[in-house]
């Protein structure tokens, strides 16, 4: 029964994560591979403030999200001046960057080794503890993200998102401030993401720059295009998917290296398939391929 909620726990924060990189990639049209680099930021940031001055979840949680707001700025901030492949070369070099300080700046990150020892977290005095308690803390974040996704994409706004993702030159011709709205969406888009990084340090009580790491962030990448770009509800589905799917091997007595490559066999497979033939996703409504 811990397994499975552990696993439950563990699809409900990549859910966040899906839902806010498809604030980017599936409604914007900005295809970013630094979404692994906020999730790490705010993981840090709520485990060194946790560690090294005993703060409750929701101060951790507000200035986490302030972190990543910031590194947001930083990260839409070449999204005003590059466009498509150029934009992804960018945020690739900011991912980079990132898991470099994560590694070199021991002092403050632990270098590899890593930070242990993470306090679990107390919310209005209450300690969160068990595998059910932690669900129900991450689905509540998970449902709040979806909200606020929800919210913005059926408002307006989302309406100017979708003319930026189809036709940038066709939205600045309506007189839309297109660079405003790519780095409003990064600001939200990176806060959302400190949700994600908060119930991760939290949850494991240990963070490296391993989990942060490029191949990180394609895997989110993969979440939002196989589950379905530009959909709530295919961030879902792509998540619950391609999380439990590796899960699965264990029960087949691969040896753990073996489990791996064939893991990342199965994600690229995946990827192949819904590009050829369904390139919007199980659940899309954007197809990646048209531009």
């Amino acid at each position: 029964m811990d397994y499975v909620l552990h696993l439950l726990t563990i699809v409900g924060i990549y859910v966040i994560l899906a839902v806010s990189l498809n604030l980017l990639a599936g409604y914007t049209g900005l295809l970013s591979v630094a979404h692994a680099a906020l999730f790490g930021v705010g993981a840090y940031t709520a485990a060194l403030l946790s560690l090294h001055f005993h703060m409750p979840l929701l101060l951790n949680l507000i200035l986490a999200v302030t972190a990543c707001a910031v590194v947001g700025v930083v990260v839409g901030l070449p999204s005003l001046r590059v466009h498509e492949d150029f934009f992804v070369v960018a945020t690739l070099g900011l991912q980079v960057l990132t898991v470099t300080i994560f590694n070199n700046w021991t002092a403050i990150t632990g270098g590899p080794a890593g930070l242990p020892g993470i306090p679990q977290p107390t919310v209005f005095g209450l300690t969160i503890t068990s595998h059910v308690q932690f669900l129900v803390l991450t689905g509540v974040f998970a449902v709040l993200a979806i909200t606020v996704v929800k919210r913005l994409v059926g408002s307006p706004l989302g309406r100017v998102l979708k003319a930026v993702r189809e036709d940038e030159v066709f939205a600045q011709s309506l007189g839309k401030n297109v660079a405003r709205y790519k780095l409003q969406m990064f600001v939200i888009g990176g806060a959302l993401t400190a949700l994600a990084g908060v119930l991760y340090a939290h949850y494991l009580t240990f963070i490296d720059p391993t989990s942060f790491t490029v191949q990180e962030s394609i895997f989110m990448l993969a979440i939002v295009i196989v589950g379905g770009s530009g959909s709530i509800a295919g961030s879902v589905v792509g998540a619950a998917v391609l999380v439990s799917l590796p899960e699965a091997l264990r029960f087949l007595g691969l040896p753990s290296a073996v489990a791996a490559n064939v893991r990342q066999i199965l994600y690229g497979a995946l990827l192949v398939i819904c590009m050829m033939f369904r390139p919007q996703g199980i659940l899309g409504e954007f197809a990646f391929r048209k531009r």
